[in-house]
């Protein structure tokens, strides 16, 4: 007798998957397909591949709207500049992905707490040609001193093309907090309120010798005074002319003061550049965690007058590097405060900084 035989198997069942089969796949993506398929379920849609540009990468689909564009906001542009890697660009805000508007308050000058201050020699009579000398004879050379310095944007893309236009303010206090015969009084406070108008350079000009990059010029406006009454008051107006260079992890900026004209009568010190100074330049330097700066005050006339100070950082908590840091200041020359702008000194201080820009 002739077996039986069972019913010929088509085309789409020879076609069929197996148990087997799909246990044998290596694949675990095509193994996964072989199991749908054997289970009788449908396979997912695969997403649509926009074109791809010529001479280009395949682009990918666009993605799911957000809440905000459900709501009728606008969704944000697909490929946002990348922030500039200038150190002076990010302070400054010069380049278009730098830009943060106006009315954001952001450090300026350092602002430190120095607990420890040390002077060679400490000023117990300051004086000037205007103004009669006022003894204080139990200041000691031991003090603190502080600096707080903030700005913010005014108008941001005015006048020149990336122009802002600035507003700071710097208080600078020398506190006597060790001398317990006067009460501890603060020995002299410095106010230096400014209005700031920084243009950034056009790329075709930032191109210097050596690598070098000229970033940025600005014109100041700045008044600086004590906020005392005669004959300890001291004050003066300038205006000055400023640029700003980098190269790597260097930076160096520079300004031309130039003194407003006072009446002889309200003049507190009348040689006051003569001693501090016309000139500023200042040489900066950040790698890694460590910052340093030195900055040198100069009358141009040659001599030994004006300052140099030497400053250096590094953070109390070292994976926070824009929070609270270590800080220590080296002072020498003339006018480390408006009652020394005549009395030249050495100092050193240590203490943190803190409110990085």
């Amino acid at each position: 007798m002739r077996p039986r035989r069972g019913p010929a198997r088509t085309g789409a069942d020879r076609d069929a998957p197996t148990l087997e089969a799909c246990a044998a796949i290596g694949a675990a993506a095509d193994r996964l397909t072989c199991y749908d398929k054997l289970a009788g379920r449908a396979p997912a849609p695969a997403a649509p591949v926009a074109q791809q540009p010529f001479g280009g990468e395949a682009a990918t689909a666009d993605p799911a709207p957000s809440l905000l564009s459900q709501s009728g906001g606008q969704l944000p542009p697909a490929a946002a500049p990348a922030s500039s890697s200038s150190l002076l660009a990010k302070f400054w805000e010069l380049d278009p992905a730098d830009k943060r508007g106006v009315f954001n308050f952001v450090g300026y000058h350092p602002n430190y707490v120095l607990p420890v201050h040390v002077t060679s020699r400490i000023n117990r009579s300051p004086q000037s040609p205007t103004q009669a000398a006022v003894t204080a004879p139990d200041d000691r050379r031991e003090e603190a001193k502080f600096q707080l310095s903030l700005r913010t944007k005014f108008l941001q893309d005015v006048g020149f093309p990336g122009g802002d236009l600035w507003g700071a303010f710097t208080l600078q206090t020398m506190w006597q907090v060790y001398n317990h015969a006067d009460s501890r009084p603060f020995r002299n406070t410095d106010y230096q309120p400014e209005l700031i108008y920084v243009v950034p350079t056009a790329p075709q000009f930032r191109a210097l010798p050596l690598g070098w990059q000229w970033r940025f010029t600005q014109l100041g406006l700045a008044h600086q005074s004590n906020g005392q009454s005669d004959p300890l008051s001291r004050s003066w107006n300038r205006v000055y002319l400023g640029a700003g260079f980098e190269r790597g992890n260097w930076t160096f900026t520079t300004k031309l003061n130039k003194r407003l004209r006072e009446r002889e009568e309200t003049d507190n010190n009348p040689d006051l550049i003569d001693y501090r100074g016309k000139a500023e330049f200042n040489l900066g330097w950040a790698s890694g965690v460590h910052t340093a700066s030195l900055l040198h005050r100069s009358t141009l006339r040659g001599g030994n007058r004006g300052s140099t100070s030497l400053e250096w950082t590094y953070p109390v908590v070292r994976d926070q590097p824009n929070g609270l840091r270590w800080y220590v200041q080296l002072f020498s020359g003339y006018g480390e405060t408006l009652s020394d702008y005549n009395f030249r000194q050495t100092s050193l201080g240590a203490g943190v900084s803190f409110l990085q820009f």
